[in-house]
């Protein structure tokens, strides 16, 4: 029996004209969660919505967890009007943060789960001190900043990696995700890698039917 996927949709890929409409709909066809790519144009060439998008979104008081990955020069100034956002999850790119723990503990305290992301191109080292602190890893398999490009299957082995690193350690528990050009095709071969938390952009919005594109990307893996 396969284990348990989630499925994030990332609004990126939505109709931004009609974002509220997007989110209750992908709701609706069965997600287990809204992704919110937060950037600043520096970190990433790409500048994209904010803090003020979560906020409208927590109005809505839809049924699933938001989460918050955050592709921009300094995390830290964003946690404050995420956590009123009633943002669940925040990730963001340890190469972006002076103090990483520090990151990491801050975001905790304001009642939220961390995560760390890694860019394709990047080693995923995670360190031991982050452990305590950390409720997911997130590989990048497209160089994040724009939507509708092609999953990288050389992040699967970087994926097994970070999946065996955390077995060792015994933080098994700690969600694996992986992020761009997730379709029915591409996920089994992330699943394949450990990964079963799962962003779903153009492959979700690009649907006819939403719930007809949910069942069969989570009927995508076969145990």
């Amino acid at each position: 029996m396969s284990e348990v996927i989630q499925l994030s949709a990332s609004i990126i890929a939505a109709d931004l004209c009609a974002i509220g409409d997007a989110i209750q709909a992908a709701c609706e066809a069965g997600v287990d969660g809204i992704h919110v790519d937060i950037m600043d144009h520096h970190f990433v060439p790409n500048l994209s919505i904010g803090p003020m998008v979560c906020e409208a979104i927590a109005k809505r008081d839809i049924a699933v967890p938001v989460d918050a990955h955050l592709m921009v020069t300094d995390p830290d100034a964003y946690l404050t009007s995420l956590a009123q956002a009633k943002v669940s999850c925040v990730t963001f790119h340890p190469s972006t943060s002076p103090d990483v723990l520090a990151t990491l503990h801050s975001i905790r305290s304001y009642g939220m789960q961390s995560g760390v992301a890694f860019n394709p191109d990047e080693e995923p080292t995670i360190d031991a001190s982050w452990l305590p602190y950390l409720d997911m890893v997130l590989m990048m398999s497209v160089f994040p900043g724009f939507c509708g490009q092609s999953f990288m299957p050389a992040v699967t082995e970087r994926l097994a990696s970070v999946c065996t690193w955390l077995q060792e350690h015994d933080h098994a528990h700690i969600r694996l995700a992986v992020d761009g050009g997730i379709n029915a095709n591409t996920l089994p071969t992330a699943y394949a890698g450990g990964a079963r938390f799962f962003v779903v952009g153009s492959a979700l919005y690009g649907a006819d039917d939403l719930a007809q594109r949910v069942r069969e990307l989570k009927g995508s893996v076969h145990g």
